[in-house]
């Protein structure tokens, strides 16, 4: 079996155009633009269209699409490489026409949304000139569907949606948010629920708060929508996919949107890494350099070795789903990938901020930041420790129990088994033990 993760020429070439771009272009205005999302920012809106023709005159828009809504239809090998790149930066996947929550919306619209929701938002969703949200987690029940309590009750040719809901990003500027609620409170647990499009400014769709993450000031700056959905009366047409259908319909928007995420943080940590050696090398303290202290070497080479399995995981990752074209036969892998996400980001990110001393602490050096968005990886599409649960379930499955009370690599077992299986040949030869 060959394991290659090369590309062709052509490809290599575009992946070097984008890496000087996302350099040049799009780092820059992460200083600036306060929020990729919102369209409405007139600094945002100077800044972000211009790069996004750009790159659409490249031929590079929202790769991540397959042929069915007129994408290039590139491998998982491609898109993993790509996303490297565009991790590097908080602009550059909305520059590149492939940010969440929008990606995998247009996926689940694309493939269970009617004609009518198609025109009215698809298109301009792949074009970015409006923006949706993904409301699923509840503020009582986290990320566990089995305790979600949004109800939606049929009402004639309506479905009114009546709960709250958690972190539902971008719902203050959404021009229209994908919502889970309970159809069916007596069917099997993963058969209770099913997906709506609610549209943007529905009466009784209320945000209360937008919420920030912990370094973000409690008075603004947030982007995670708490949600109450009060007596929200959406069309019958708007249940996307089968009544009962949500779990089916939500596995459209992750797989592969995980393993572009998993990129992507490689991307991320390739650069707090590059922060980690040119301090080593540019601080000089207590008699010698930073990077002559056998601590910081040791940070320095650990911080290496992580960054390089998880990006070798992820892109075994990759080409095993190009390779069997069925997200089934990677349930393993794609959950030990999310789970390794968090933890690199979170180490290599703490050893930033410890070599950076006092200034990695502070607001002048992105690493609280990041420590916090280590976080969010490992409770955003499931908690960190489900997927480690998931892994070894899936590990174990197929795993056969010793034959008696010894295991079956025991040493006095494995002796008489090999004394039997050569005893005809070594019948008369001299033994020294």
């Amino acid at each position: 079996m060959a394991w290659d993760f090369s590309t062709d020429p052509e490809w290599d070439e575009q992946l070097a155009w984008v890496d000087g771009f996302v350099r040049s272009e799009c780092e820059p205005i992460d200083l600036i633009v306060a929020e990729s999302h919102d369209l409405n920012d007139p600094v945002r809106q100077a800044l972000i269209p211009p790069l996004q023709q750009i790159v659409k005159d490249r031929g590079l828009w929202a790769t991540h699409l397959g042929p069915h809504l007129g994408g290039p239809g590139y491998g998982q090998v491609k898109l993993a490489l790509l996303n490297e790149i565009l991790g590097r930066s908080e602009c550059a996947p909305i520059v590149f026409g492939s940010q969440a929550p929008d990606s995998g919306n247009s996926e689940i619209l694309a493939h269970y949304g009617t004609p009518e929701l198609k025109q009215r938002y698809l298109e301009p969703l792949l074009d970015n000139r409006i923006v949706s949200c993904f409301s699923m987690t509840e503020p009582h029940g986290g990320a566990d569907p089995k305790v979600f309590t949004t109800t939606a009750v049929e009402d004639g040719d309506h479905w009114v949606i009546k709960g709250e809901k958690w972190y539902s990003s971008f719902a203050s500027m959404a021009s229209f948010i994908i919502v889970m609620a309970m159809t069916d409170p007596d069917a099997p647990p993963y058969q209770r629920y099913s997906m709506f499009v609610v549209p943007g400014g529905t009466p009784g769709v209320n945000v209360v708060r937008d919420v920030g993450l912990g370094y973000q000031p409690l008075d603004g700056g947030g982007r995670e929508g708490y949600v109450r959905y009060e007596n929200v009366r959406v069309p019958a047409d708007h249940m996307l996919g089968p009544r009962g259908g949500a779990f089916v319909v939500a596995q459209t928007r992750l797989g592969g949107g995980r393993i572009h995420h998993a990129m992507r943080t490689v991307g991320l940590v390739r650069r707090i890494f590059d922060m980690i050696r040119e301090r080593a090398v540019s601080r000089y303290t207590q008699g010698g350099m930073l990077s002559d202290k056998q601590m910081v070497q040791q940070m320095v080479a650990d911080s290496w070795m992580e960054i390089e399995a998880f990006r070798l995981l992820t892109l075994q990752t990759a080409w095993k789903i190009d390779q069997y074209n069925d997200y089934k036969a990677v349930r393993a892998d794609i959950s030990a990938v999310k789970a390794m996400m968090q933890k690199v980001l979170h180490d290599v990110s703490a050893r930033a901020l410890q070599i950076h001393g006092s200034l990695g602490t502070s607001h002048e050096m992105p690493f609280v930041r990041y420590l916090t968005e280590s976080f969010v990886l490992g409770l955003a599409d499931g908690p960190t420790e489900v997927h480690k649960v998931t892994l070894a379930r899936l590990l174990l499955a197929d795993v056969a129990p010793a034959p008696d009370v010894f295991p079956s690599e025991h040493l006095l077992r494995l002796r008489a088994e090999a004394e039997e299986k050569f005893a005809d040949r070594l019948a008369g030869v001299p033994r020294t033990r």
